[in-house]
């Protein structure tokens, strides 16, 4: 998830205010802040903390497996063996689970569950997770995919300020009435899904409640202002701002936990145990999550008690070592990469690319399309001394955005290395060496509290400046996590520093999000980008990068595939198309008294149900 992801450490970001022991109250301070609360535009992990203990998924992962799951809304996972799994793997039934009640008192249907996918799939905001539910179940990547599939015209085409025009909407009507609706369609007790073609991850999407496999209350998502359920209205409420979504600041799910209040002036999310929860009353009755930027605050916090687990700084763990009430969990296995990327073409309306122009004062949107450009910037970073110093060792080097353990990873492909001499050449290639004559200056942005994204946009800024003084100029930003995130996602920031956690533990979930033109990195790398990646190129045999990996994604083949993963990575690596840091080894600090707690590279955070304090 998505979704940002974290800060750069497998923690919670939680915090609280307490000053004894309290076994019924989990508090802890982290570094992010919620972006949104509406489960179908969520894609960081600060977010999907909050949704994954509100809301439930039809099945969840079973414990820290990331190939076995249990049951949740649904009585029983599909398999082929309890003949859930049908037409070889194209159709799988959920029988929906009775007597269990949403958060307000109404009871969960079947209905609840069709609607609920429904509502995402045509939400579809721009960004947003709902591309992994296009793609396993209609096998294209967004809505306006669709609708160019269906319509015969590009969606810019199809709408006109947000409405269709008068010739296209008894072809949208009739898209959502033979395409959409009997993908999704309750049978009884069951709700059936029907795949356009089989898709091996497809559970591993299902099972994960960050946000697009949970279940809305129908009933009250309309009276909210949410989709109206008719087939002839679907538009109106497509790609709506952040803002304006009705669940924005609002969530009531089934879960073991309920939503209190998320207080945005004081950064503060507060929720309380679901008494009438179906799996029983959660051992925590109040859960506090709030946003603590400084280390030093958040350390005093833990070691007082006023916490109880922190977002921790690698660089400064041991200052927290050797206390006795304190655990430290080291070595967790993270399924996650942290990656300098490039916008392609800058927004003419971003603040962090000064005058936008060659006159010494600025950058031009397009300076990174320009592959020298983004070579230099693969030998201004000091990948070893980022892993020894600030890491503390707990992270390791990757060729590329897949993280070791998945298909397709292979440890022979070469790693960028850090060489300033280089880095001036490349300089001197890209765009008649108009960097090194002329001078840019640009902007380099982090979430505030996160010292590793702080740390590799301060090394850009030295080294940069070190190898055409006076020329080169780079500035570094603190934004809030929310600002940092909308900065992104408008293609504002020239140099975006992605940090992805796994959606689903497939090659897919990073080969398609970082190198993909339809990608949810694509719009935050610019049309450029898009061009480059869309475009066959002799080197790949007449195909594009994108043919290439939707060949890999498709293909049931597990050999083929992994050959695939292996000439895709090559590419990527010598087109610079991102920059790869580390992969995250994975460090927890909380109270002894915590007990409960179990590592999953999927979870967003924590997993409040299995909590509970002990002294």
């Amino acid at each position: 998830m998505r979704y940002v992801k974290y800060v750069f450490v497998t923690v919670v970001l939680l915090a609280g205010f307490v000053f004894a022991f309290d076994p019924t109250t989990y508090v802890s301070a982290g570094v992010g802040e919620p972006d949104t609360l509406d489960i179908h535009q969520a894609y960081d992990t600060v977010s999907g903390e909050i949704i994954y203990n509100v809301y439930e998924s039809l099945i969840a992962y079973k414990g820290s497996s990331l190939t076995e799951f249990e049951p949740r809304l649904s009585t029983q996972v599909p398999t082929v063996k309890n003949g859930l799994i049908k037409d070889g793997g194209k159709t799988y039934v959920f029988p929906i689970r009775k007597g269990v009640k949403f958060h307000n008192g109404n009871p969960l249907t079947p209905e609840d569950v069709e609607y609920s996918f429904e509502r995402g799939l045509l939400y579809d905001p721009t960004g947003g997770p709902m591309w992994m539910l296009w793609n396993a179940i209609f096998a294209v990547n967004s809505l306006n995919e669709m609708v160019e599939k269906y319509v015969g015209k590009p969606a810019s085409e199809v709408f006109k300020d947000g409405k269709p025009l008068p010739e296209y909407k008894d072809k949208l009507v009739e898209m959502y009435q033979k395409v959409i609706d009997p993908a999704i369609e309750v049978d009884g007790d069951n709700v059936v899904f029907k795949l356009a073609r089989p898709y091996g991850p497809f559970l591993t999407i299902m099972a994960h409640t960050v946000g697009w496999s949970a279940v809305l209350d129908k009933e009250t998502s309309i009276k909210m202002g949410l989709w109206d359920g008719k087939p002839d209205t679907w538009w109106n409420y497509r790609n709506i701002a952040k803002e304006k979504s009705p669940l924005y600041a609002t969530a009531i799910g089934t879960g073991p936990y309920k939503l209190v209040e998320w207080d945005r002036t004081n950064r503060k999310v507060v929720l309380e145990a679901n008494k009438d929860y179906w799996r029983g009353e959660p051992k925590l009755k109040k859960v506090i999550i709030t946003t603590v930027s400084e280390w030093g605050t958040r350390k005093l916090m833990l070691e007082k008690g006023d916490a109880d687990d922190i977002a921790i700084v690698l660089e400064y763990l041991d200052q927290i070592r050797g206390n006795k009430d304190i655990q430290i969990i080291e070595n967790i296995p993270s399924m996650s990469v942290v990656v300098v990327g490039f916008s392609w073409s800058v927004s003419p309306n971003s603040k962090y690319i000064g005058s936008g122009k060659w006159d010494g004062n600025g950058l031009p949107p397009d300076f990174f399309s320009d592959v020298n450009a983004r070579k230099a910037v693969s030998y201004i970073i000091n990948y070893d001394a980022v892993i020894r110093d600030v890491l503390k060792g707990y992270g390791i080097r990757i060729p590329s955005a897949l993280p070791n353990g998945l298909l397709g990873f292979d440890p022979t492909l070469p790693l960028y290395k850090f060489n300033l001499t280089e880095a001036r050449k490349a300089l001197q290639q890209a765009w008649g060496g108009k960097a090194l004559s002329v001078g840019i200056k640009f902007t380099v942005a982090y979430n505030t509290g996160n010292a590793m994204r702080q740390r590799i946009a301060e090394m850009i800024k030295t080294y940069l400046e070190m190898i055409a003084p006076g020329k080169i100029k780079v500035e570094v930003a603190s934004l809030n996590w929310p600002s940092y995130l909308d900065a992104m996602r408008k293609a504002e920031l020239p140099m975006p520093i992605f940090n992805w956690l796994a959606d689903f533990p497939d090659p897919d979930n990073f080969i398609f999000t970082f190198y993909h033109s339809a990608g949810t990195y694509a719009p935050r790398q610019g049309d450029n980008f898009k061009k480059f990646v869309s475009t066959p190129r002799k080197e790949l045999g007449g195909k594009s990068l994108d043919e290439l990996i939707d060949m890999a994604r498709n293909s049931s083949d597990p050999d083929e595939r992994a050959k695939l993963y292996v000439q895709i990575q090559k590419f990527a690596i010598d087109n610079y198309i991102s920059v790869p840091i580390y992969q995250p080894v994975g460090v927890r600090a909380q109270r002894t008294w915590v007990k409960g707690w179990y590592p999953n590279p999927m979870r967003p955070g924590n997993d409040y149900f299995e909590l509970y304090k002990q002294q």
